[in-house]
């Protein structure tokens, strides 16, 4: 059976309306265009939605839970089952119960994820610092608005902020939430996207809006200025920030390496060191795992037992 003959077509001789692709036919294209007209939109549409946080500093799957709650009345009302307020979010955010679920975990102040929580949540909504201690189910969970959420909606029915339709045209929902206080800054944000990544430390809410006014009545305040209200990054977990250099590097350039190590006593009485801080995103689990590597490798001596008494009262190890 004779092979059909392959045919080359050069895009610029091509025309869209009456050209149709055999199975046999290459189209050829130059790689430049096919990246402008197809990848680029893309990796845009990426970067300005995940990597690079809005004026907000949230996500829009964040954003969306946020104002699915405030539109339910959870802003002064009591606390709902946390099913009910995923199950209402999917009517901007479609992307499964589960994930809705995930975001609204790691917005909670039981999860201890963020310095400024924004749910008030009840029952078990895990740790972020164990990996031991899940969540439990939605069905199990209740939540509301955190109090502080009455500055991200103030004034968002005085046409302060764009609204567009949610995915089926049926509903509006805002393209950023019009916060009082710089939460990009107080909480901070992680993103990645394509060829470009996104970590904002989280700071504490007084220095910040300390040095937000000062900055309003003098714009060309310099760093070392705004500085003296802004000292630093402020962790959920606390812990030690070891140096300065780092943060300095971070403020003037945008990049640096923030180092932040554990808080301990010691009880020389009992002979014992008392772990009672770790440093942020570090898992609690892992951490002793490792400390208890060291001792067997006798890589550290004199350790003869490693507990992990940790409970309602906070961290212990």
């Amino acid at each position: 059976m004779a092979k059909k003959k392959r045919t080359e077509t050069p895009v610029e001789e091509m025309d869209p309306n009456t050209h149709i692709l055999g199975a046999g036919d290459v189209l050829r294209q130059n790689i430049t265009e096919t990246l402008e007209t197809n990848y680029m939109p893309y990796a845009m549409s990426v970067i300005l939605s995940r990597a690079i946080p809005e004026i907000d500093g949230f996500k829009p799957s964040h954003r969306k839970l946020l104002y699915t709650m405030y539109k339910m009345g959870l802003l002064n009302g009591a606390r709902t089952k946390s099913a009910n307020i995923v199950g209402q979010t999917m009517k901007l955010n479609p992307h499964g119960d589960a994930a809705i679920y995930d975001t609204m975990v790691r917005l909670s102040r039981g999860y201890e994820a963020l310095l400024l929580p924004f749910v008030d949540s009840k029952g078990n909504f895990g740790k972020a610092y164990s990996r031991d201690m899940q969540w439990a189910a939605p069905r199990y969970t209740e939540a509301k608005l955190a109090p502080v959420c009455a500055e991200l909606f103030a004034d968002i029915d005085k046409d302060t902020v764009d609204f567009v339709g949610n995915f089926d045209n049926r509903l509006k929902e805002p393209t950023v939430l019009p916060s009082r206080f710089p939460n990009l800054l107080v909480n901070g944000s992680i993103g990645i996207a394509v060829g470009m990544a996104t970590n904002i430390p989280p700071h504490n809410l007084s220095e910040v809006v300390d040095g937000t006014i000062y900055l309003m009545d003098n714009p060309d305040a310099s760093l070392a200025e705004i500085m003296q209200f802004i000292k630093g990054p402020d962790f959920p977990t606390s812990a030690i920030i070891y140096g300065k250099n780092g943060i300095l590097e971070a403020y003037k350039t945008g990049r640096g390496r923030v180092m932040v190590r554990s808080r301990a006593e010691v009880d020389e009485d009992n002979h014992r060191i008392i772990v009672t801080e770790i440093p942020y995103m570090v898992n609690k689990r892992q951490l002793i795992e490792a400390m208890a590597d060291k001792v067997r490798d006798k890589t550290i001596e004199g350790v003869t037992d490693i507990r992990d008494e940790s409970g309602r009262d906070g961290m212990r190890i």
